[in-house]
């Protein structure tokens, strides 16, 4: 998800490492907190791989910025991703934000309406942090209050998000007629 947040800040702005690593810490730091030795060899393995441009200009003060674009072929792959991403990538809570954030960058309202068509299939499977055997149980079997407590939580953000994403797919839909 480190790529994809990369590329995806690059997408529509050329930023040096330190303010990439600022908007990515924002994205997910509460989760993930960026390390400078995670990004940076992100950054450089993305570069090597033809999809990232590094350009040297004079600081304001001190020393050169390394002022970081992304290349053609970088844009192709941040398309793919987004519009392919895999199971974790719908899944994973954290992971989905993240390829939410950059979901606009699809240009086509129908690439856009499938991603999230993957996201509500997942959300109406019955499941549930806690089971009786295969069984998934409710926070209403629960005895343990902290149990009910993610249980009542996650079902409060699941109705949010399926309400969000049954009046988004309504809007794409109406977009694409």
């Amino acid at each position: 998800m480190l790529e994809l947040a990369i590329l995806g800040f690059l997408y529509a702005d050329a930023l040096h490492g330190y303010e990439l690593r600022k908007r990515i810490t924002a994205l997910t730091g509460h989760v993930r907190p960026v390390a400078e030795s995670t990004l940076y060899p992100a950054i450089k393995r993305l570069e090597k791989a033809g999809l990232l441009a590094r350009e040297t200009q004079p600081g304001a003060v001190a020393a050169p910025r390394h002022v970081l674009t992304l290349t053609p072929a970088g844009k192709q792959e941040l398309q793919q991703r987004l519009a392919e991403p895999a199971r974790g990538d719908i899944t994973d809570e954290n992971r989905w934000f993240t390829l939410l954030a950059f979901l606009r960058h699809l240009d086509d309202a129908g690439t856009q309406a499938g991603v999230l068509r993957r996201r509500l299939a997942f959300l109406e499977e019955p499941a549930s942090f806690f089971y009786d055997g295969e069984r998934p149980m409710s926070a209403e079997e629960l005895d343990d209050p902290f149990r009910r407590g993610i249980l009542t939580i996650a079902r409060a953000t699941s109705q949010a998000e399926l309400t969000w994403l049954r009046e988004t797919l309504a809007s794409l839909d109406g977009r694409r007629r």
